[in-house]
């Protein structure tokens, strides 16, 4: 399996940051970490491992990203409204600095979003936001409330990034119908301590009319890695 290593200075965020590739072609996948998460974690949790095959035979290819989380969300030592700022300079870096790569190495115009845990905040909040790019988001117990984080704060750009509070105001026709052409899964065991946000953001979906496949798996373990990789298998 080809293994490329990147890392260069993003302007956007004031430092380098760092992402691996696996693979040579077929859809590409931005791989969100979870909360505080490595570009590596996704590699060293075994969920390349489960994918391999489909890797392999160019049916995928993973774009793992580094995250900033604990320079945002969960950097409890500046005003939440700086923390909000860092995620959006992190999404610029997605957005004009991670998905040209993409697009580049994979002759593809759209992308695939997805991330386990706080990963699939990351990895709904974008697709959500930028429909013409994601043609796919695959969540794993995500979380989509935002909220918590924020000590009480809230503020336009907050809630333009917590998709509980924007999608249900949702009324552009721009959004809701590429929405329509989305493939968007909600993946979560009956044990996970995020359930009942993806019960609500499903919810939240199905009254706008936005298609998307919730999917508990009963009798699972908590969330956890095990869990996740057998989920991959699933959607991808």
């Amino acid at each position: 399996m080809r293994r490329d290593f990147h890392n260069w200075y993003s302007s956007r965020l004031g430092r380098n940051m760092e992402l691996l590739v696996f693979g040579e072609g077929g859809v590409p996948v931005v791989v969100f970490p979870t909360s505080r998460g490595r570009f590596f974690e996704y590699e060293n949790s075994g969920m390349i491992h489960v994918l391999a095959q489909k890797i392999e035979e160019c049916q995928l290819q993973m774009f793992c990203v580094d995250s900033v989380d604990g320079e945002s969300w969960y950097n409890h030592g500046v005003h939440p409204h700086v923390r909000v700022m860092r995620h959006l300079a992190y999404e610029s870096y997605i957005l004009h600095e991670v998905a040209p790569l993409m697009q580049q190495l994979s002759g593809r115009q759209q992308i695939c979003t997805t991330g386990c845990g706080f990963g699939g905040y990351h990895a709904l909040n974008f697709a959500l936001k930028h429909p013409d790019l994601t043609a796919a988001c695959i969540t794993m117990s995500g979380t989509f409330d935002l909220r918590p984080f924020m000590n009480g704060y809230y503020d336009n750009d907050f809630y333009l990034n917590n998709p509980v509070d924007y999608v249900p105001n949702l009324a552009d026709s721009w959004f809701l119908d590429r929405y329509q052409q989305m493939r968007i899964v909600l993946a979560a065991g009956d044990h996970d301590i995020g359930l009942g946000e993806n019960f609500r953001m499903a919810e939240i979906l199905g009254r706008k009319g936005i298609p998307h496949w919730l999917d508990v798996w009963t009798g699972a373990e908590p969330d956890d890695w095990p869990l996740w990789q057998r989920m991959a298998l699933k959607f991808f």
